[in-house]
């Protein structure tokens, strides 16, 4: 039950010590001692889906009385995360997370989970005292798709990138999350210390093995006999994490205030809905993970291809085509009768013959519930932000979907469908003539190619780093440039109208 009305006297303000300790007055918030909490977890990333799901399942752990040797170090690298630093120092690392139903309520809890913050470009040798010392026995990530710097045709680490090429310049001190994270290893060796396990958090297929691959060859590349060290003695678990959390605006936290009469400025907002897949190799200890609700597996493989394939591949096909037919949020375009029937057309034909078999799931139900989902109209999760970093996107969550059908003979209409959708959206305007600020790390090249496109059809999706082959296989090529054709002639939504009307099984067509 919400409250409303409070004065700004009457608030509290997580800032001050008194607005922590009289916040449970108001929400749920951490009855354990903070100052018992150790540091077992470093965590490299602490933006909004970390404080949503890994801090807020330790939080459930330490709620129970669980788990004191396991609170979290939160570390971020990127200097536009700066304005973090003195939020998390002022508020002691407390944040609140709100639950957001679809009906309009909220379930707002102040999360303790995380006991200290580092901002490593002014703290570094802070960061790498606390990745040497033998307390902590995990290394989680968060850092984005783009943040494991490979290249998406080869798979290889990018040696090239700058900031790699600073951090391996002999005597220089760590800047990126792998030479935090090679150093922090290097002086556990040197010590006798056993390395901490690195869990990548990721959305990316075998984001574990991914992990060991890109933090070895930039070791190879820092010291050959640390690569051989770490291939031999770390280990990286794979992981299937699945919370939709939209970016927090200025009315979250006006509404936490009004609502609540609670003054922060790191709330984080986010669906009911999670789940937490792990694999279970942690050699020098893990919290209790399955007493909070994490499933614990031998193998991740198709829990994350479930996911990977089902929701946010999904997500691509409401974002660019959504946007460009004039919605703005999620929820928007998953309330579109012809945007439904589009997505489950894509999820029962084409992405799940790619799945192997998933382990007490009902795939049937798990669609049934993303779609559920997907029309929350309380998370009010933009198409812009699920539009944004497509480059490291669809290469691995739509493209594998699209190969594996080739090969099989299957449907692929509505995936070149979907990037088709996001080649008419990398034009830079929408069917209204607005203009469209593409994020991608790829922007310039990716708008030139579909600027390209009234000479060459195809060029966008000749880029191999993307989509390998593809553009050169007839099947993808007919049906990508038919949507790309229809985009153009008939607007987004008719598209996609027009390929449900095909593919229904009673068309005759």
């Amino acid at each position: 039950m919400t409250q409303a009305g409070f004065s700004p006297e009457d608030e509290l303000d997580l800032s001050t010590p008194e607005g922590r300790r009289a916040v449970h007055e108001r929400i749920a918030a951490p009855a354990y001692d903070r100052d018992q909490i150790r540091v077992g977890i470093v965590h490299f990333g602490v933006g909004g889906f970390h404080r949503a799901h890994q801090a807020m399942y330790l939080d459930r752990l330490l709620s129970k009385g669980e788990a004191p040797d396991w609170g979290i170090c939160g570390v971020d690298v990127m200097p536009a995360d700066r304005p973090k630093k003195q939020a998390f120092t002022d508020q002691d690392g407390l944040y609140t997370l709100v639950l957001k139903d679809p009906d309009g309520s909220t379930q707002p809890r102040v999360i303790g989970s995380i006991v200290r913050y580092l901002f490593a470009p002014d703290e570094p040798g802070e960061v790498l005292d606390v990745l040497a010392d033998p307390r902590t026995k995990i290394v989680s990530l968060t850092i984005t798709e783009g943040g494991y710097n490979f290249n998406q045709a080869t798979g290889e680490f990018d040696a090239e990138n700058p900031a790699i090429v600073a951090d391996l310049r002999p005597g220089a001190g760590p800047g990126t999350v792998f030479g935090f994270v090679a150093e922090g290893l290097r002086r556990r060796r040197d010590a006798g210390t056993p390395p901490f396990t690195v869990m990548s958090c990721d959305n990316i297929p075998g984001n574990g093995d991914v992990a060991r691959a890109m933090f070895a060859a930039f070791a190879d590349l820092k010291d050959p006999e640390l690569g051989a060290w770490l291939r031999a003695e770390v280990t990286f678990p794979n992981s299937m994490v699945d919370r939709i959390t939209p970016v927090t605006t200025a009315r979250d936290i006006e509404l936490l205030r009004d609502n609540y009469g609670v003054r922060d400025a790191l709330p984080v907002v986010c669906e009911p809905f999670t789940q937490w897949v792990l694999q279970d190799t942690f050699p020098t200890g893990r919290p209790p993970w399955e007493q909070c609700g994490v499933q614990l597996v031998a193998d991740v493989t198709p829990y994350e291809l479930m996911k990977l394939r089902l929701l946010n591949a999904s997500h691509q096909a409401l974002a660019y085509a959504g946007y460009l037919a004039g919605y703005r949020y999620a929820h928007e375009a998953a309330a579109d009768p012809v945007f439904i029937e589009f997505l489950l057309g894509y999820m029962q034909l084409e992405a799940r013959p790619t799945l192997p078999e998933v382990p007490g799931v009902d795939l049937d139900e798990y669609i049934d519930t993303l779609l559920q989902r997907f029309a929350n109209p309380a998370i009010r999760d933009t198409l812009a932000r699920l539009a944004a970093w497509s480059s490291d996107r669809i290469p691995k969550w739509l493209v594998p979907v699209i190969r594996a059908n080739l090969a099989s003979g299957g449907q692929v209409t509505r995936s070149a469908a979907v990037v088709a959708s996001w080649a008419r959206y990398d034009e830079g305007v929408d069917e209204s003539g607005e203009p469209i600020e593409v994020v991608d790390g790829l922007r310039d090249e990716l708008m030139a190619s579909a600027a390209d496109q009234s000479a060459d059809p195809l060029a966008f999706v000749r880029d191999e780093r993307l989509f390998g082959d593809i553009a050169g296989q007839p099947v993808f090529a007919d049906a990508y440039l038919r949507a790309l054709e229809s985009f153009h002639a008939a607007g987004a939504r008719r598209t996609y109208e027009l390929i449900n009307e095909t593919l229904r099984p009673d068309s005759p067509g």
